[in-house]
């Protein structure tokens, strides 16, 4: 008799691994969005270093949206250096990958770096959601910099990218008042509106003449958060975002643009940021991404 509920007991305690493994998988499954990740390229540079690298995948798990990023990075590129790297297939770009992993219940962001690769070789690699590019910041208000260049990235990646894929412009931002880049002075006169009025022209030349899927108004954004009590201290070199309000606030308006999902409300944040912050950047951010193109003005 006692064998028998021995053997009973063991049975239970077995079942009852089974069932617990199995709510688990449902648990992670429930935590997931119901579709694949939504995943992205950026070609890009620093800049989107600044805005997918460090808060964007903690952003969208937290607000439910499953994403995967690819950077391709080489720092300061300006589209002529993307355009020539792209035709004569150059592998100097860093590639950034970052995806959510598991273990167990829990979920971290991995990021993977592949150096030595080439623009079509990445291409090649995924089923692209969404492709983005940008001008170096440094050249992003001088319109001359942008032609031809712009136009042979474009007729490059769509040559290549999936049907569905679609290609978004990322807008870059003005320096910081008192930022020490070497070309605030000579090409912005060291004047960041001066800046900002030149980059938001050189954008609505862009949008005009180039039929981009999506448009993410960063410079837009963060401008418009300078204007709030965070004032002119989003970035930390006078250039580079700050790994807090700024980094954060890039996130925000990143998901809202790809994917439509609010981020009002998200209860993530960054280590070092107050609740205000977190409050103020996601309402910019909100704000500015519903804007879209009329964040520009006219």
């Amino acid at each position: 008799m006692k064998k028998k509920r021995y053997i009973l007991a063991v049975v239970i305690l077995a079942l009852a691994e089974v069932l617990a493994v199995a709510c688990l998988q449902v648990r992670r499954q429930n935590a997931c969005s119901t579709s694949r990740p939504l995943v992205v390229l950026c070609i890009g540079n620093s800049f989107s270093v600044d805005a997918v690298e460090q808060e964007l995948l903690p952003v969208a798990n937290a607000c439910g949206v499953e994403m995967t990023v690819y950077n391709l990075y080489i720092g300061g590129c300006s589209l002529e250096r993307h355009a020539m790297n792209v035709r004569g297939d150059s592998a100097l770009y860093s590639c950034r990958l970052m995806r959510r992993t598991w273990d167990g219940e829990a979920s971290s962001v991995e990021r993977v770096v592949m150096d030595s690769v080439s623009v079509a070789e990445v291409m090649g690699w995924g089923n692209w959601d969404v492709i983005t590019m940008q001008q170096a910041s440094h050249y992003s208000g001088q319109w001359s910099t942008y032609e031809p260049w712009l136009t042979e990235l474009i007729d490059s990646v769509r040559l290549h990218m999936p049907g569905h894929t679609k290609l978004y412009w990322y807008m870059t931002w003005a320096y910081q008042q008192d930022a020490t880049h070497p070309a605030f002075v000579p090409n912005y006169n060291g004047d960041q509106a001066y800046m900002y009025d030149l980059i938001v022209g050189c954008n609505r030349q862009v949008l005009k003449n180039h039929r981009f899927d999506g448009f993410i108004p960063g410079g837009a954004a963060i401008q418009a958060a300078r204007a709030t009590r965070l004032g002119d201290t989003l970035c930390r070199d006078g250039y580079h975002l700050s790994y807090t309000c700024g980094r954060y606030l890039m996130a925000c308006l990143w998901l809202e643009v790809l994917t439509g999902k609010s981020a009002l409300g998200c209860t993530y944040m960054p280590e070092g940021m107050t609740a205000e912050q977190r409050c103020i950047t996601q309402q910019v951010a909100h704000r500015v991404a519903q804007q879209g193109m009329k964040s520009l003005g006219r």
